[in-house]
């Protein structure tokens, strides 16, 4: 039985399965991973992703946040790779999807269920009232955004470095990894800190880890069970042809 197989049975078998995805998922959709020798982090100072610089110098960091995040990912759609998650919840064979992402394209590919592990750019918060806005009610041509409430500074709501994890996100996903028995693990390195722990604590209440990656992660060696090396939309294709078989 080949590694496709083996991981469709490990899925249509389970009682709680859950998908845990990173950047590598999103790439195909055109969106670049932060780290490597292409990464956003390449041509980017990371410096605007701190949350103390960007208290201190909200329209400089706000240039740059816009181009990365609002210019260039207006138009990106999901994948194959987000399809088949979507795909498998409809079916009752997926739980839930813990994302370390924060494009939103779970949801608009039709999960339901979607854990976002470090916050969304779908949305905007004031840094003063707390107030939420849908970044698209919100006009990014002056910048930086002002809340139309109280005229604080408005921050793209997902997880900046020095900022932690949402508290409602942490236990959710803490939560899921400890009771299910079957995890997708699918384009993550294992490199991010805390989010790397949740495919760990899976295996450590034993649940069986299935990797799809391109290359080998900290997790291939060490938690995982059957490791499907590849792309992902090739890897989930493969893996839809084994559900249906």
């Amino acid at each position: 039985m080949d590694n496709y197989k083996k991981a469709a049975e490990l899925i249509k078998n389970s009682k709680k399965c859950i998908a845990f995805t990173g950047a590598g998922i999103s790439v195909e959709s055109g969106i670049p991973t932060f780290r490597g020798p292409d990464g956003l982090w390449s041509r980017y100072d990371p410096k605007i992703l701190d949350i103390d610089y960007f208290t201190v110098n909200p329209k400089e960091a706000w240039e740059k946040i816009k181009e990365i995040f609002y210019d260039y990912m207006q138009n990106i759609k999901p994948n194959d790779a987000h399809y088949f998650l979507a795909d498998l919840e409809k079916k009752g064979l997926l739980e839930a999807v813990i994302t370390q992402n924060i494009d939103n394209l779970h949801q608009e590919a039709g999960n339901k269920n979607v854990i976002e592990f470090h916050g969304t750019a779908k949305n905007l918060v004031c840094m003063n009232c707390f107030k939420k806005y849908d970044s698209k009610d919100i006009d990014l041509n002056d910048l930086p955004p002002l809340c139309p409430k109280c005229w604080g500074v408005l921050k793209p709501n997902f997880v900046f470095f020095k900022e932690p994890i949402p508290k409602k996100a942490l236990e959710n996903s803490l939560e899921l990894a400890q009771n299910c028995d079957c995890m997708i693990v699918i384009g993550t390195t294992g490199e991010i800190q805390p989010a790397s722990q949740i495919p760990l604590i899976a295996k450590q209440n034993g649940a069986s880890i299935i990797e799809i990656n391109i290359e080998k992660s900290n997790y291939t060696d060490t938690v995982t069970d059957i490791f499907l090396q590849n792309r992902a939309t090739i890897a989930c294709n493969n893996l839809k042809k084994a559900l249906e078989e």
